[in-house]
């Protein structure tokens, strides 16, 4: 950069400076926006997870008691916790239809909720470490991206076992339901399922970037405000002073002492540097003088 003029070195360094900020602050830009993005598609499949976990307490508690009597002689579908979940969560899914809630199970009574082969994958990593109490994933299928939250289910209410122990304990009115082929051998302490909620996640990833490139743009755009800026005050401020100084030097080297004087009223170092050249001219001026003499 020796040869090069102060105006083309400045710009060159200005330059850079603002380059490396750009890329420091669209790294910076991007990672915080990709976080927060799988942040809302983590917080939206927690609700619905726990909208699930909420309707199953509530037809365990409110709903069930009420029909006891009822069940006794009649196989109701409906005060099954699961069920009742998988129900709430269908009709969501009617306004929403990229979500999704499954009670998956290796050996349901209700066909519907027979665990497909990922799903299958998930049961059986909560049976080898039975302490795992959840499991966050992310899925591709076709072009669509999900992140999906698991947790186990597994049989901690011996009563459970009245209608998944045999054929034979289990109630008449059920049978007719969902057959004896399916559903039984169940256990205590045994993990036999996983409540799994899916979440899309390419809408708060395609906001992210579109939030990503407009943040971009913005910052590109105060970058250039900033070089113009600091061109232009380079230019008036430093510049164009000193090339005035610059030519009336290059006269003086010549002979010529009758170039004006500067403009000394800046207060700031051309200012000052301005003083002092005026200074030289005419002590220049003065010694040329007496030599004339």
């Amino acid at each position: 950069m020796g040869n090069l003029g102060l105006r083309t070195k400045f710009t060159l360094c200005l330059l850079g400076i603002l380059a490396a900020g750009l890329v420091v602050c669209s790294w910076l830009a991007y990672s915080q926006l990709q976080k927060n993005a799988h942040e809302e598609v983590l917080h939206n499949a927690n609700m619905l997870m726990e909208t699930a976990l909420a309707m199953r307490a509530y037809t365990n508690t409110q709903i069930k008691p009420h029909l006891d009597r009822r069940l006794e002689t009649e196989f109701l579908p409906q005060t099954v916790p699961a069920f009742a979940a998988t129900e709430t969560i269908n009709e969501i899914r009617k306004k929403y239809p990229e979500y999704s809630y499954k009670e998956a199970a290796l050996n349901p009574s209700n066909p519907r909720d027979r665990a497909t082969d990922w799903e299958a994958d998930i049961i059986n990593a909560f049976r080898q470490s039975p302490d795992q109490k959840m499991v966050v994933g992310e899925r591709v299928v076709g072009d669509a991206k999900s992140l999906y939250i698991a947790r186990p289910i597994k049989i901690v209410n011996p009563a459970c076992l009245v209608c998944h122990s045999t054929p034979a304990a289990a109630p008449a009115s059920m049978l007719r339901i969902y057959g004896e082929a399916n559903g039984f051998g169940w256990k205590v302490n045994e993990i036999i399922g996983a409540q799994i909620v899916a979440v899309p996640a390419d809408v708060p990833l395609s906001k992210a970037r579109s939030a990503f490139w407009t943040f971009m743009l913005s910052l590109v755009g105060v970058f250039v405000l900033i070089f113009v800026a600091l061109h232009l005050m380079l230019t008036h401020f430093v510049i164009k002073p000193l090339g005035q100084i610059t030519r009336s030097a290059d006269a003086i080297s010549t002979g010529n002492f009758e170039v004006p004087e500067l403009d000394e009223t800046k207060k700031d170092e051309v200012g000052a540097l301005a003083v002092v050249f005026n200074r030289m001219l005419r002590s220049l001026k003065r010694a040329m003088q007496m030599l004339d003499k």
